[in-house]
């Protein structure tokens, strides 16, 4: 048994050797930071950064405001450009708001800049290897048949009677049980928009906005739950400053992490036993591709996929790949339109004068009667064309607040952008549409201020902005397959919401000072912080 001063001195050299190794590694650490600063080619500013602990102080003083925080960085640099610097140096990387990288990173030099693992290793379990979160091949298979479809005249009928069928038979009964009361719209129109999204993607809707005992009865409840679990673990994977500790909870099953495998579970089942009804389906209706070709996205890749078995080993490989597909379709497509929508009511319902104009336009252009009373303002594709004004809101509308307000590219070799910025092999690269959007380089003094007319030309026409201006459905090949029916969706929800209702924020809607600092949270999404308040008005018609 040692004594009392044997114990003594090893405990006092053990304490001294891990001192000298601490202060060892913060020593290295120091020179690796200088070193890299003095890096040839790194020109662009690193603002608000420190040795060891690289940007993490201002992320975490900025956390609640950090779209702002970016854009006001950005907009100090000379190029709209900064580098961005982890704890411990652990990753690097930088942050761009200038439409010349994008054009080359997204565009010029697309193989060099991919989705990489940084975006995978957060979203592999739900998303797998859908067309969302691969690159190569397999990028390729699922854009080839995605482009396909979503460029059928039969697909875009589809969608446009799925989103008619939903907002008269699900939307405008529950505003219009709703008037005169208080409802979070933010709420409402994600409800609508999941079961929208799934009627597109599954053909089958699970009546999120239904009454409480009827949805909580359906068979779709679980797989709704489990899917904004899902949804909201990922964008805190996403956003954590340190992924280690999501990775370490994820080890030990443990917390969110937990939460996260139980969701999984659900999803995949619900996903599973619909691609085997749907085989069911195909089998009783012997494949027929006319029998096919008009319905939801599940039965047209089943379709596509079939015409394409060298792909895939077995069937059970099929069956995954038709699941991320669709999960992938699902993600992107039931919370982005909502999100989109909430800002623009909020826009709206402080700026009378646009609403004023948009309903004029509505009226000009309503033409659906039934039994000689107005049903509300469900207009066709081809009348949906004659909107501009209401086009050009909400294109305004999402300049000042994308759906998704940055996004993250991984360099596979050594670049330097156009604007001299050098990027290392293994960096990311992100991009800010959020601070696209108030850059007086881009869009003049008035960049802060919603005014749809900057879209319109003299004849009253809608007049798009290059895609690297405004990269809101992304850019290059990787442009967004459904902005056109993302837009369809949009302007069909807004037609006949604003025909039937007047919406009142309960805040009174964006005015100036609001817009200078908005109530967004930090997630995946640009979602309104605490939701989006309003009292329903029927118009008198």
């Amino acid at each position: 048994m040692m004594d009392l001063n044997t114990s003594s001195l090893i405990s006092f050299f053990t304490t001294l050797s891990l001192s000298y190794l601490f202060i060892s590694l913060i020593f290295i650490f120091i020179i690796f930071h200088f070193l890299s600063n003095s890096h040839p080619h790194s020109k662009t500013p690193c603002p608000q950064s420190y040795p060891i602990i690289g940007n993490l102080p201002g992320f975490l003083r900025n956390r609640h405001r950090f779209h702002d925080w970016v854009t006001e960085m950005l907009s100090q640099t000379p190029s709209s450009t900064l580098r961005v610097r982890s704890f411990l140096d652990l990753s690097h990387g930088i942050g761009t708001a200038n439409p010349t990288n994008l054009e080359h990173f997204l565009h010029l030099n697309f193989p060099n800049y991919i989705k990489g693992s940084r975006f995978y290793s957060v979203l592999n379990e739900l998303l797998g290897d859908g067309i969302f979160n691969v690159d190569g091949h397999l990028w390729t298979l699922q854009r080839k048949i995605a482009s396909h479809e979503f460029n059928t005249r039969s697909l875009k009928h589809f969608i446009s009677f799925t989103v008619n069928s939903e907002i008269s038979n699900s939307l405008i009964p529950y505003l219009s049980s709703n008037e005169d009361k208080v409802i979070d719209l933010q709420d409402a129109l994600q409800r609508f928009g999941f079961d929208n999204i799934c009627h597109v993607a599954f053909g089958v809707s699970p009546t999120c906005l239904a009454s409480d005992n009827t949805y909580q009865n359906s068979p779709s409840s679980n797989f709704v739950k489990a899917f904004n679990v899902a949804v909201e673990i990922s964008s805190w994977r996403m956003l954590s400053p340190l992924p280690i500790i999501w990775k370490i909870k994820r080890f030990l099953n443990m917390g969110s992490e937990k939460r996260y495998k139980e969701a999984l579970k659900v999803i995949n089942h619900y996903a599973t036993e619909i691609i085997r009804s749907k085989e069911e389906e195909q089998q009783q209706e012997e494949g027929s591709e006319e029998s096919l070709r008009n319905q939801d996205l599940l039965s047209r890749f089943m379709y596509s996929s079939s015409l394409n078995t060298q792909d895939f080993k077995d069937k059970e490989q099929n069956r995954k790949f038709l699941r991320d597909i669709v999960i992938s379709f699902i993600l992107a497509g039931s919370e982005s339109t909502s999100t989109a929508l909430t800002w623009f009511f909020w826009l709206i319902s402080g700026h009378p004068r646009c609403e004023q104009r948009i309903y004029e336009e509505l009226l000009s252009n309503s033409s659906v009667m039934v039994q000689g009373k107005q049903c509300g303002n469900i207009l066709s594709y081809d009348e949906l064309k004659k909107l501009h004004y209401l086009h050009a809101a909400i294109t305004e509308s999402m300049r000042l607040f994308p759906p998704v307000p940055i996004e993250s590219r991984l360099a596979v070799d050594d670049d330097v952008l156009p604007d001299g910025t050098y990027v290392g092999k293994g960096w990311f690269c992100d991009y800010s549409a959020y601070a696209m959007g108030r850059m007086e380089k881009i869009w003049g003094d008035d960049c802060r201020e919603f005014r749809p007319e900057r879209w319109l030309n003299d004849d009253g026409d809608f007049q798009p902005s290059d895609q690297f201006r405004f990269p809101v459905f992304h850019c290059g090949p990787r442009i967004c397959l459904g902005k056109e029916m993302a837009y369809v969706q949009m302007k069909s929800v807004v037609a006949a919401v604003m025909f039937e209702f007047q919406i009142m924020a309960v805040d009174g809607g964006a005015s100036p000072e609001k817009m200078m600092n908005p109530p967004y949270m930090l997630s995946l999404l640009l979602k309104m912080r605490g939701g989006l308040p309003v009292r329903l008005r029927r118009r008198q018609q």
